[in-house]
């Protein structure tokens, strides 16, 4: 791009929650500036945004898209972001990449917590944004009366710039307050007509204008004396303030629109080129010099030092690795070496690109303010930033969000296992919301996510790009056992065959070890009782017998073992003897000194609106968690408790269905505590039956 055109440049993103019709507004936007031949739809496939097979099969986007268009020489890049709570992330991630927005309204469903998620960070990263009001051709009531409530929320100032033709099905165009004229649809085919205000609309449209000159008088003072002096506003001047008031993000403007049937797309196309800034125009970009920590500040100037931003990662199947990056400063070519100061390497940039949906177009410069993407960039991650050596800066990188719901993964067959976890890292790339790990303990794999839907879409992805066959299961609570009280026992270990026999003989205490102490094992062996050779393989046998524990076959904890007395033979005793009977002394002792299931406890911050806080309590204190205390957020209720893992393995959508959609919740691991008798009970019967069917099937396989 010409530096002269970087001026006209809009790096637009589309926000707001799913179901709203973000996609189908992009596809429009896209076919009525002639950047694709027909309209795309999400419903049968044919989008150009939603190119990905799940998102295809699920109708739902999943993931941030990019798209360019034209519109009265004014170059666009369009950025369509995910809306659904199990994809947010991403478009938090991605709106590091856009000083410009349109966030998407459908009244007829109104906010849900995704929506004022997206609102507040657009707030924070400081982009101006312009408001469309879609889907009015479905059936609605009062279009004020379900908006405002919705501005309330946002605590947005919402300005109309347009007042709707009809409504629901007769819904077929708008009026521009500020030019006073009608634009009308003819049917589906996105063509319109210019005309007069139809007389039956005239007084309601003086209304709606009044207003709207009101509302934007407000934030310029020389306009707002004239307005009250009684002076007639032009309509330039007017325009201008509405340009300057929503680039100040001091109002948000208001228009309609249904784009399945193109209505008000061209208007909205003409709005953004209007209202919402160029990349130039965003302000200097804030930084630290990676070296001393000291803030820097760079300008948005295509002769300035390089800098650049990665806010997304794809790994596309042809041009392999891409990383899809603003350009903060300066310019960046292809074969160009650069700095990537958070990981201290020098990286030669490959190809570039722009994004085009599924395609890329190749492009040999990108100037400041411009989004690209380098293939094969092998050190280069989202939230790097990448920069002229002789002149480092380094941009503050993304928040972590942590997972809140696990589910444990058992592959199909040894084959898959071994794709696994390759096919996870590679995907791990592009997401940096899923964890995996193995538990030790249960020696299961447990994927970690954002939602079920996350996680069912990225086992989906695992088979068709990587062949990799799993099956999802609820992970396994990982209990343990321990003692609460104090006993001895005797193991003896003795075995007489043809040749040397096996003799070990073992007195054993066990005492219980405050909360976290883990295991200690004491020597008071005296008087060569037991030679000293062979102590290591008694704490070698008493450590197995903890591992498969007593009661449920879990590890145990905070237990001390005391070896104090026992005797051996010269030629029978050996290693395997001594660990033999430890371990037998160790079980007697346990059984003897109160055994006892622990459970993990989690700590859990749940963030509801006020109205859902007396349910979500309620139903926290039926999984019998701890409310230990509220803190208030706006209008919104941070609830602290601890809850038993075993109660909150699905809470994620539990949470969803109670709180309609507006409820979110953080956990982490807290400590372990004593599982209630009734309840260990079943938890031991469940053990002894998996064990049974274990052994069961043992004797089929060697029998």
């Amino acid at each position: 791009m010409a530096v002269t055109e970087l001026d006209k440049l809009r790096n637009v993103g589309i926000l707001g929650q799913g179901g709203s019709g973000k996609t189908s507004l992009g596809e429009a936007m896209l076919f009525a500036a002639g950047a694709t031949q027909r309209l795309g739809k999400v419903q049968d496939g044919t989008s150009v945004l939603d190119h990905e097979p799940e998102e295809i099969k699920h109708h739902v986007s999943i993931s941030t898209a990019f798209h360019s268009l034209s519109w009265n020489k004014y170059p666009f890049t369009l950025i369509d972001t995910p809306g659904y709570a199990a994809f947010l992330t991403d478009a938090i991630f991605c709106m590091r990449g856009f000083s410009s927005a349109v966030f998407v309204l459908n009244p007829a469903v109104g906010l849900r917590v995704e929506s004022e998620r997206l609102w507040a960070k657009a707030n924070e990263d400081g982009v101006s944004r312009l408001l469309f009001v879609s889907k009015m051709d479905h059936e609605q009531a009062n279009v004020h009366e379900r908006i405002a409530p919705m501005l309330e929320t946002l605590e947005g100032k919402g300005v109309y710039l347009q007042m709707p033709i009809g409504v629901e099905t007769e819904f077929k165009g708008v009026v521009d307050l500020l030019t006073m004229k009608a634009y009308v649809y003819n049917g589906d085919s996105g063509k319109f007509t210019e005309s007069e205000i139809p007389a039956d609309l005239q007084g309601g449209a003086e209304e709606w204008r009044q207003k709207m000159v009101e509302d934007v008088a407000e934030t310029n003072d020389e306009l707002l004396e004239k307005f009250l002096d009684g002076r007639e506003l032009s309509v330039d001047d007017v325009r201008q303030a509405i340009r300057d008031a929503t680039r100040e993000r001091k109002i948000f403007p208001i228009l309609f629109g249904a784009p399945l049937r193109q209505i008000g797309v061209a208007q909205l196309l003409g709005a953004i080129t209007d209202y919402l800034p160029s990349p130039l125009e965003a302000g200097d970009s804030e930084g630290q010099n990676p070296v001393n920590g000291e803030p820097v500040k760079r300008a948005v100037d295509p002769n300035g030092p390089f800098s650049a931003y990665v806010f997304k990662t794809l790994i596309d199947p042809f041009a392999g690795k891409l990383s899809i990056m603003r350009v903060m400063s300066g310019k960046i070519v292809s074969d160009m070496p650069c700095y990537v100061p958070n990981r201290q390497v020098r990286e030669k940039i490959g190809h570039l690109f722009r994004l085009e949906g599924k395609k890329q177009e190749t492009v040999k410069e990108a100037l400041a303010g411009e989004i690209v993407a380098a293939a094969k960039s092998k050190d280069i991650a989202t939230g790097d930033t990448l920069c002229d050596e002789k002149a480092p800066i380094r941009y503050e990188s993304p928040v972590h969000f942590t997972p809140n719901i696990s589910f444990a993964l058992e592959p199909k067959s040894k084959a898959d296992e071994d794709k696994l976890p390759q096919g996870l890292h590679r995907m791990k790339e592009e997401d940096h919301t899923i964890e995996l790990h193995r538990d030790e303990e249960t020696r299961d794999f447990i994927l970690s996510g954002m939602g079920q839907q996350h996680i069912e879409i990225v086992v989906e992805k695992l088979k068709r790009k990587y062949g990799a066959e799993v099956v999802l299961k609820a992970p396994k609570v990982p209990y343990k056992e321990t003692i609460r009280g104090s006993a001895s026992a005797q193991g003896r270990q003795k075995k007489q065959t043809g040749g040397h026999g096996q003799f070990g003989d073992t007195w054993i205490k066990v005492e219980p070890l405050p909360h976290g102490a883990g295991f200690e094992f004491v020597d008071k062996i005296v008087g060569g009782a037991i030679p000293r050779n062979y102590i290591p393989a008694v704490e070698k046998g008493i450590r197995d017998a903890m591992a498969g524990g007593h009661l449920a076959g879990y590890p145990m904890v905070d237990v001390r073992a005391t070896l104090y007395d026992g005797s051996y033979h010269d030629v029978d005793s050996s290693d395997m003897a001594f660990k033999i009977a430890a371990s037998m002394g160790f079980k007697n002792a346990v059984e003897k000194a109160k055994p006892v299931l622990l459970e993990p406890v989690m700590n859990m911050e749940v963030s509801v609106p006020d109205e859902c806080m007396g349910d979500v309590i309620g139903d926290l204190n039926s999984r019998r968690g701890k409310v230990l205390g509220m803190d208030t957020k706006g209008h919104t209720q941070v609830i602290k408790s601890r809850v038993p893992m075993s109660e909150v393995l699905k809470y994620a959508q539990d949470l969803r269905s109670i709180t309609s959609g507006r409820g979110e919740f953080h956990m982490e691991f807290a400590h372990y505590e004593e599982l209630p008798a009734h309840l260990a009970e079943k938890v031991i019967k469940e053990a002894k039956a998996r064990k049974t069917g274990e052994s069961e099937g043992d004797t089929k396989v060697h029998g």
